[in-house]
């Protein structure tokens, strides 16, 4: 399996997975992807249908990292996805299953399910991923001997889920932002009650979009990159995307009874990371009829499958919503579809995200790319405050459960997509405990709230309060990592 840019570079060079492991951009600042996706054969699918979900992801991951070996692979697949870890299970779930599904009921013909994701150390799907990136680190950096500094960004749930993985990791410093004041007292109190002394939780005076920012202007000052090794765990690194493939499969088998059925996902998002997994899943031939994108009212991604212009938006226009980990306007696991929509043209990405960076934005409408969004799968909608109020209290009061706000944003959005006999997985983002807030307005009572978070709160927070200027953020990590 070879990698390469979707500006360009890495094209007649050999990359390997274990070469981009460590790494977040690309050199031309682009990101990677496999120059082609392998395919899954139909006995492959029947095969897997029955697989524990350790030892699935051992066989979608194979797909991608055939530079490590088979044992060692399946030794970390094995280690990272097991009830133990995954124990934040809720009444009638099964820990086992790692993502159990749950059916909700029939509606417009079409069944409709959750697939949880937040069974993990942080209750949210960002555990799946982080987890095994976690134990990738710490097995490439024991193999060659060497320490990494990861930076990255956070709208609530990744920089938990990334501090929860790598705590305590040998040879691995996290330095995480976040904006400050913007996320839940949750999301807040999980990461900055950390103690640990290689976690750095740094609060930046803006929205996400800034810290993110930062990381970008970070990882291409590539001098300063190398010489404080620093890598990522935003889901601009390939790894995090690709360990997200493993559970659309594993969605599509429970959903469905044999792989002659087709199936629809609807993904509550923000930065494009977890849909993007659902467009590789079926590039990889996983029989998908629907990938629906469910966003907030910051509906950057909602415009563009709309209409086919991406707009970028400031900071101003940038709101602080009641589902705070998709307050995001600049998605940029985005270009990673925008490669393969264009054809895997990297002179026409590199231009389309210089226009993004120069004018806000681009429009495909009128070039008839925008035509070829429905041959993907892809449609959108969009959620606000009070869609989420009334669909928390209708899934409470239909079927019994309590979601979270960004699930909610998921159901709303799928109820308008659905199709007779198509099953309609919502993938779930997070346990409602995080947004209790909103959770209290919709129901008038607080979420379950697992033994392990009792208190959360009241625990002592250690962070640093920085203004959202990249100079500062470098000058911070120099300090702190003695070289």
């Amino acid at each position: 399996m070879n990698y390469i840019s979707t500006r360009g570079a890495g094209i007649g060079e050999r990359h390997t997975f274990s070469d981009i492991l460590l790494t977040g951009l690309a050199k031309d600042g682009g990101l990677y992807l496999p120059s082609e996706y392998p395919l899954v054969t139909a006995d492959e699918l029947a095969r897997w249908r029955t697989l524990s979900y350790a030892d699935l992801a051992f066989e979608v991951l194979g797909k991608f990292c055939d530079d490590i070996p088979a044992a060692d692979l399946h030794a970390l697949t094995r280690s990272t996805y097991r009830a133990e870890v995954y124990r934040n299970v809720r009444a009638g779930e099964d820990a086992n299953a790692i993502t159990p599904l749950t059916p909700l009921g029939v509606e417009n013909g079409a069944q409709l399910s959750l697939l949880a994701l937040s069974n993990g150390p942080t209750l949210a799907f960002k555990d799946m991923a982080m987890q095994l990136l976690g134990n990738l680190f710490e097995y490439a950096l024991a193999k060659h001997g060497q320490t990494l500094n990861i930076l990255g960004a956070t709208s609530g749930d990744t920089g938990s889920a990334a501090e929860y993985a790598m705590r305590g990791k040998a040879g691995v410093r996290v330095f995480m932002l976040s904006p400050h004041r913007k996320m839940s007292a949750f999301q807040t109190a999980q990461m900055f009650s950390l103690q640990e002394p290689n976690i750095f939780n740094l609060a930046v005076e803006g929205v996400f979009d800034d810290c993110q920012d930062i990381v970008k202007a970070v990882s291409n000052d590539h001098a300063f990159k190398a010489r404080h090794r620093i890598g990522t765990v935003n889901s601009i690194n390939w790894a995090r995307v690709v360990a997200q493939v493993v559970y659309y499969f594993k969605g599509y088998f429970e959903a469905t009874k044999s792989n002659d059925e087709r199936c629809s996902f609807t993904v509550p998002s923000g930065n494009f990371g977890n849909v993007c997994a659902g467009h590789i899943a079926r590039m990889m031939g996983l029989p998908i009829e629907k990938l629906v994108v469910a966003t907030n009212e910051n509906d950057v991604l909602d415009e563009f499958f709309r209409t086919g212009t991406y707009r970028v938006r400031g900071a101003a226009h940038t709101y602080h919503t009641s589902s705070p980990s998709m307050d995001i306007s600049k998605a940029s696991n985005f270009e990673r579809f925008v490669f393969d929509l264009l054809g895997r043209d990297p002179a026409r990405v590199l231009q389309l995200f210089r226009d993004v960076e120069e004018k806000g934005g681009f429009d495909l409408a009128a070039s008839g790319d925008f035509a070829r969004v429905r041959e993907f799968g892809f449609v959108s909608g969009r959620s606000t405050h009070d869609d989420r109020i009334v669909t928390i209290r209708d899934v409470q009061a239909r079927y019994g459960q309590i979601i979270d706000t960004h699930t909610a944003d998921g159901l709303k959005v799928a109820r308008e997509h659905l199709d007779p006999g198509v099953p309609m997985v919502v993938l779930e983002t997070a346990q409602p405990i995080k947004f209790g807030e909103t959770i209290r307005e919709a129901l008038g009572h607080d979420p379950q709230r697992p033994a392990a978070f009792e208190g959360l709160e009241s625990l002592p927070q250690r962070f640093e309060v920085l203004p959202a200027d990249a100079a500062r953020v470098k000058a911070f990590i120099a300090e702190h990592t003695g070289a």
